[in-house]
């Protein structure tokens, strides 16, 4: 049984909006569609595993404090498979 993500927005305003996402293990996020160019911030060391919407899984590593950017656009779901809890910050960009 897949577990839903936790979520809370700590930063919503015309620039940005920063959620802090927590994943327990056996937690996903759901299937979404990134509307906004991003920047994830891990606060945690974890694995996530990324499914595509065909269906393609890959693993992505989260080393603490090492961000990374995508464009708007991007369309998966967020599993975590793993026995550890996955923490990051999800900062979009309105501007």
């Amino acid at each position: 049984m897949t577990v839903a993500a936790q979520s809370e927005v700590q930063v919503d305003n015309a620039e940005v909006r920063v959620t802090e996402w927590r994943l327990p293990p056996g937690a996903a996020t759901g299937p979404h569609r990134h509307g906004m160019d991003y920047v994830i911030v891990p606060v945690a060391d974890g694995e996530m595993t990324i499914v595509a919407p065909d269906g393609a899984r890959a693993k992505a590593q989260l080393k603490t404090g090492k961000s990374y950017f995508r464009k708007a656009g991007v369309e998966h779901d967020v599993l975590n498979e793993t026995a550890t809890e996955i923490v990051f910050l999800e900062v979009e960009l309105k501007v």
